[in-house]
């Protein structure tokens, strides 16, 4: 059997580089003919995802994780902070800095190949590194998108050119109307539910991504982080739709890292003190707050978070974070916790709840004193949750996550809703909207939490043999050998 190499590259950051690694690994394994080669993008602008690509630099590939080799380009020079305003504009920047260190790259993959390695049959990049679908065409290698967010946010940015050319650019996409109809919703979308960049349409960050969702239908072939059973509706819309050409679709997913950050962050928090409480406690007891590595919330909320988790009365586990003060940069672990607390929470719950920084949320939610999760809906830690079968409570913050919570509370009925449309410093969800939702995930809506543990088990078979996922993961080997 020929040999063959797949190369990979993804933006600079966790929740980009994480699934398109575990996706390269899946990969190797279902074919031991294939290497993986992963381009990586250095950013010390942000020490904690610096942290991560170091430590995949001095990983040595083993026959469990298939024949995976990482790549650290040459630095290139980073945006300065008056070339752009959004933080997408920043890593866009960044990346598109790096064309000519990819290119290198590439050719010299593509020189090294011999009857041993194998030629260099295709080159996934993932949805902000559209730049190099042109170093790709130059050098004739097959260009495919990696989209580790869901099918609805994919629809939604190949339908954004139409919505654009829509509503006159001198208004905001709020005032134009409260609804709109997307590719790939059942539901009529409301704006209030919009990915945050579409809210400040002058800000360079809707520029970026209207450039980015442009190029999409310039590649070979999507793979998406998802399911055929979890987005049966919106992938057949994607099939089907004859708005625009949309290149094939192949829904490869959950992928997920069972390992998370524990095996190469900081333990600032002390991990084995959070995992030894958590041993203590009741089995599906606790309810678990994470907001992500890049959310964070302004004093006044967190304030009514704690009244609220007081007034629920569940044990919790709350990861809360500093917001920035360099938007290059990520939230940071507070130092003092009790200057952002409410006087005498710590005290007034200690043996009920544990506040801590950043965790490895992964391991937090595999384990079986956790009962319900409240997450900020990045589609990562909606996939690990429904993998563990943690029922969800929404609360979107940044990206798409807004959108990502619409789909789970109106189209799958498979969350509870504490909030869908919360912007962190003009919203504030109160202490009882807190309390009524930690009670909702924990103690009610037995049919919702019956839908997702279904679900839950769903997402394990699709990588049987023969189940969706595995299927379609096998067709797209079949067409990369093809150019051999």
């Amino acid at each position: 059997m020929k040999r063959a190499k797949v190369v990979f590259i993804s933006t600079p950051a966790l929740g980009n580089i994480v699934p398109i690694i575990e996706f390269a690994k899946l990969f190797t394994q279902k074919n031991k003919n294939f290497s993986a080669t992963i381009l990586l993008i250095n950013i010390p602008q942000r020490p904690l995802v610096q942290s991560y690509i170091d430590s995949l630099t001095t990983t040595t590939t083993t026959n469990a994780t298939g024949n995976i080799h990482f790549l650290s380009l040459p630095v290139a020079d980073p945006p300065s902070l008056d070339q752009f305003e959004a933080t997408i504009g920043f890593l866009s920047l960044l990346i598109q800095n790096h064309t000519l260190q990819v290119k290198n790259a590439l050719i010299d993959l593509i020189s090294d190949s011999d009857l041993d390695s194998g030629q260099v049959v295709g080159f996934f990049i993932d949805m902000f590194c559209t730049s190099f679908i042109d170093v790709a065409k130059e050098l004739n290698i097959p260009c495919y998108l990696y989209f580790a967010s869901p099918a609805t946010f994919l629809s939604f940015m190949l339908h954004l050119p139409i919505l654009d050319a829509q509503v006159s650019t001198n208004i905001e996409y709020k005032d134009s109307a409260n609804d709109f109809n997307i590719l790939g919703f059942s539901n009529p979308v409301p704006i209030k539910c919009f990915p945050s960049f579409m809210l400040k349409r002058h800000i360079d960050g809707y520029s970026w991504f209207l450039h980015h969702a442009k190029r999409y239908k310039e590649t070979k072939g999507i793979i998406v982080n998802t399911f055929q059973e979890l987005e049966p509706f919106c992938l057949n819309s994607l099939v089907h739709t004859t708005s625009h050409v949309v290149p094939p679709i192949y829904p490869i997913g959950p992928v997920v890292d069972h390992n998370g950050p524990a095996q190469w962050h900081q333990d600032s928090w002390g991990h084995e003190n959070v995992m030894k409480w958590l041993d203590n406690q009741e089995p599906s007891s606790v309810i678990f707050l994470s907001f992500g590595s890049m959310g964070s919330l302004k004093d006044s909320q967190v304030k009514e978070i704690a009244k609220g988790l007081e007034k629920a009365g569940h044990p919790f586990l709350w990861a809360i974070r500093e917001a920035p003060k360099d938007k290059r940069e990520l939230p940071n672990d507070y130092t003092n916790l009790e200057e952002i607390l409410p006087n005498g929470f710590l005290e007034s719950t200690k043996g009920k709840g544990l506040v801590c920084g950043l965790v490895p949320q992964v391991t937090i939610l595999a384990h079986k004193a956790i009962g319900g999760f409240v997450s900020h809906c990045g589609w990562n830690s909606i996939l690990e949750s429904l993998y563990y079968g943690v029922p969800i409570g929404t609360w979107p913050i940044y990206a798409e996550q807004h959108l990502n919570a619409f789909e789970l509370v109106k189209e799958l009925d498979l969350a509870v809703e504490i909030t869908m449309d919360y912007r962190d410093g003009t919203t504030l969800v109160s202490s009882e909207e807190v309390a009524k939702g930690v009670k909702k995930i924990m103690d009610g809506d037995g049919e919702v939490r019956q839908k997702f543990k279904k679900m839950s088990e769903k997402c394990k078979d699709v990588w049987k043999e023969n189940g969706s996922s595995s299927n379609f993961l096998g067709h797209l080997i079949d067409e990369l050998m093809a150019v051999i």
